[in-house]
């Protein structure tokens, strides 16, 4: 139960100490960041909650309470006995039972989860009583989710290795501290100056951590594809800890490259954002093949990190590494993107990192968080820092009346659209405007990857905005509206553009650099009915980026010959649906944190064109001579490899 570290065995014994007999303890195991109490008493587990809260305050670590394996019921038995507890109303069936055998859970999928929580949790409280499994009650998703239940299948069948990689990451976190000198440096791998393969490095006495470990897909050589780790001459094993913020590629698209080159410590994101990002790795890898252009890593690497992801939920206090605590908050970006706060010591040096975040109102998510309890540093985005979106409402009124108008003429409309994120804000959109009558019900086709995003946001509700969430929750969910067509077949796309009646047809790739939007933009371009709505950024040299500015025909491989295609459809371009703040968002949110009373002490820039963090430092600068923002405040605006001594 000890071990040789003196911090473990402090731990250890502190716990002991205070936990009853009666609970009748049979070991205490280190598992990632949390002390995994093993007891042979369920009732005490149930009716003894405050004495674990008081414990786990006492030494400043986060304590579970598991059943012991030899007093778990079979699974077999366990089953046989919830299809026999539960009411008939809750309609579960053994397919909707499975088993975390690393976490000792039961996991319970039903579309009525109020059932387990009458009554004071009665049916909760008899299961775990009856079973020795800790029930986990999960909301079944409208829709099926591929990908959530391969991760979870997959993480089930390596519960062996599961485990051993919990303890490995628990001893890593839990072990005495080496030395007395303290310091922290931060060191900016890719994203800064440039908006791609985003990744800092933070170093202190005991640690190195990752924040993000991104790619850049359209960088033009393999160098400036990747975070610069190479430059540092640190091996990925000498790594402690890597933080994801969110899924897109530009923050966590090399994550598997970590593994295949050593890196076995834990990964940590949020549920929603290890289900996305394995979707999109795989995504990635697959184009990439298509294309002929090969990854430095593949699928058995993406298992791996799938294997060592820690998932945190917002506003968790958890050690990752013997000096540095992680906090995860909301950032409003996409599902489960996260605005990182890392507490350095004993109070020696807080960062908030905000990576993408979206401070104000979209009708998919909740604003960003702005409540922290310290910042010492600042490390904040400026994508949009040179520029202004019109407001929300303004861009939803210009899109509806688009769609409005292309109807009215019988045509049809494209909107070519990232899969995660834009795609489901729009649905969200499309259907409040067809109940309250702004535009016609006509059929919105959907094709790509966007379905399956799309399950994997209704298997997170909690992650909406509020009032998306009170919507589903009340049994009316937008993402089910009977409008939403679902395309598995490439033949219906002549058909669909051919018929006389008007749609909409929501399809990937966002830029038409690939993906079934391409073909449909080839299909409809040469009819003048037809209108083409982007919703997002088109980076220069796309096919979208030329369209956009008003190309009047391109060339394009149809079965390996040219074809020149005519574009004789309209093309909008709505601004304003972005999920990153604008240069207003962003100063707002610079002075809402100094007026809060937080003042951090240094501001760092990163993820914008180089234009783009410039002008928006300026507005910094022209705020603390207005006395706006605090005269002290000192701003950065650091190149890749350029390396910061935030404490000496």
């Amino acid at each position: 139960m000890a071990s040789s570290s003196n911090i473990r065995q402090l731990i250890v014994s502190e716990t002991l100490n205070q936990i009853p007999k009666e609970a009748q303890v049979t070991k205490i195991e280190f598992e990632g960041p949390e002390i995994a109490v093993y007891v042979r008493n369920v009732n005490f587990i149930i009716e003894k909650e405050k004495v674990v809260k008081d414990i786990a305050k006492t030494i400043r670590k986060r304590i579970v309470v598991r059943v012991d394996e030899d007093s778990r019921k079979s699974e077999k038995e366990v089953v046989k006995y919830i299809l026999s507890a539960v009411p008939a109303e809750a309609k579960i069936t053994d397919d909707d039972i499975s088993f975390d055998i690393v976490l000792g859970e039961v996991i319970i999928t039903t579309l009525e989860p109020k059932y387990f929580y009458q009554d004071n949790r009665a049916l909760y409280k008899k299961i775990f009583t009856e079973t020795g499994w800790r029930p986990k009650i999960v909301r079944k998703p409208p829709l099926k989710s591929r990908i959530v239940d391969a991760a979870l299948k997959y993480l089930v069948s390596e519960s062996d290795e599961r485990i051993k990689v919990l303890r490995d990451i628990g001893e890593r976190i839990h072990r005495d501290t080496l030395f007395k000198d303290q310091y922290v440096r931060m060191t900016s791998l890719g994203g800064f100056m440039e908006v791609g393969r985003s990744s800092i490095l933070i170093e202190t006495s005991e640690s190195k951590v990752l924040l993000d470990f991104g790619f850049n897909p359209n960088a033009p050589d393999v160098k400036t594809s990747m975070p610069r780790i190479d430059v540092l001459g640190i091996k990925p094993e000498e790594i402690d800890a890597v933080v994801v913020t969110h899924a897109h590629l530009d923050h966590c698209g090399l994550i598997p490259f970590l593994f295949k080159y050593g890196y076995r410590g834990p990964v940590y994101a949020t549920d929603a954002t290890r289900d996305l990002m394995v979707l999109l790795q795989l995504d990635l890898l697959d184009i990439s093949k298509r294309e002929g252009r090969p990854l430095p890593f593949d699928q058995k690497h993406v298992h791996k990190a799938l294997l060592h992801t820690v998932p945190l939920r917002y506003n968790e206090v958890t050690d990752i590494t013997p000096d540095i605590r992680l906090t995860l908050y909301d950032a409003g970006h996409i599902l489960g993107s996260s605005i990182a706060h890392l507490h350095i010591g004993n109070g020696l040096h807080n960062i908030i990192y905000t990576s993408d975040f979206k401070y104000g109102r979209t009708r998919l998510l909740n604003k960003a968080s702005d409540e922290f309890p310290r910042i010492d540093t600042l490390i904040m985005e400026a994508t949009y820092g040179s520029s202004e979106q019109p407001p929300r409402e303004e861009a939803e009124a210009k899109f509806l009346e688009i769609i409005k108008k292309t109807v009215e003429r019988r045509g049809k409309v494209l909107i070519p659209t990232l899969s995660v994120g834009r795609a489901q804000e729009v649905m969200v959109i499309l259907v409040n405007a067809m109940e309250q009558g702004l535009i016609p019900k006509i059929p919105v086709y959907i094709e790509g990857m966007i379905n399956e995003v799309t399950a994997i946001h209704t298997a997170y509700p909690e992650l909406l905005s509020k009032e998306l969430r009170e919507k589903i929750y009340s049994g009316v969910n937008p993402f089910t509206y009977d409008v939403f067509k679902i395309l598995y077949d490439r033949g219906a796309r002549h058909e669909i553009v051919e018929s006389e009646d008007s749609s909409i047809i929501m399809a990937t790739s966002g830029m038409l650099t690939g993906g079934p939007a391409v073909e449909y933009f080839r299909l409809m371009a040469s009819d003048p009915k037809n209108s083409l709505i982007f919703v997002n950024y088109q980076v220069e040299g796309t096919l979208g980026r030329k369209v956009r500015d008003g190309v009047k025909e391109v060339h394009m491989v149809v079965d390996d010959k040219i074809q020149v295609v005519k574009v004789g459809l309209e093309v909008y371009s709505i601004d304003g649906f972005s999920g990153h703040s604008d240069q207003r968002q962003l100063l707002k949110y610079l002075k809402n944190l100094t007026m809060s009373g937080l003042r951090p002490k240094r501001l760092i820039v990163n993820h914008g064109e180089p234009e783009s963090i410039k002008t928006f430092v300026r507005e910094v600068v022209k705020m603390k001579a207005k006395k706006e923002l605090h005269e002290d405040l000192e701003v950065y605006s650091p190149r890749v490899l350029d390396s910061l001594s935030l404490v000496i």
